[in-house]
């Protein structure tokens, strides 16, 4: 048990300095106008993730047992496997959902204003061009649960009269006020148990 007293100061250490990154990015958040351009940024990362890494961080310990299953009795390995099935039932889907809207959005921005009336979405660095009256359907997709860990994932794809799709994800910002700025469009609510974009 040599790693535990080695592991504990780098462990300490790396939570002091999510500590002081978190506490700072509020503090500066005072100070700063709202934004109105939205990318994947990691504090939106950190928020979507955050049940998921909690619930994989306090199992991850006890699933380290497994190394150990010559040793363990046979209700020992039961209680064990049971464990791991919770943890990872819980965290993966989550993670699953995470990196395939990440891959999907990770170069778009989304420049967003209601009060002004300005909706633009860039691939890169090009702007998709496309106003309301371009929009043949807005298809606003959740999650049916609002208990599981990734219930906080949803999308939102537009319809472009050009036969294009564009999906906007819940990694990018909340898409409740996008969808309600889109109201007069012709717009479809669905409910699925898993938001595969």
């Amino acid at each position: 048990m040599k790693l535990l007293p080695f592991l504990r100061p780098l462990l300490e250490a790396g939570a002091a300095i999510t500590l002081m990154v978190v506490g700072l990015r509020i503090i500066t958040s005072f100070f700063t106008r709202k934004s109105r351009i939205y990318r994947p940024t990691f504090l939106r990362q950190f928020a979507l993730l955050f049940w998921p890494l909690l619930c994989l961080g306090v199992g991850l310990p006890f699933l380290g047992s497994f190394f150990y299953a010559d040793t363990l009795a046979p209700h020992e390995l039961v209680l064990l496997t049971a464990l791991a099935a919770v943890v990872l039932g819980f965290s993966m889907p989550a993670f699953v959902l995470h990196s395939q809207y990440y891959a999907r959005n990770l170069h778009t921005t989304l420049v967003f204003d209601a009060k002004q009336n300005v909706l633009e979405v860039y691939e890169g660095r090009v702007r998709v061009p496309f106003g309301k009256k371009d929009l043949v359907r807005v298809e606003r997709v959740t999650c049916q649960s609002e208990r599981v860990f990734w219930s906080k994932y949803t999308y939102l794809k537009l319809h472009l009269q050009t036969g294009e799709v564009l999906t906007l994800t819940s990694l990018l910002t909340n898409l409740e006020p996008v969808t309600e700025f889109l109201r007069n469009t012709p717009l479809e609510r669905k409910q699925r148990w898993f938001c595969w974009a």
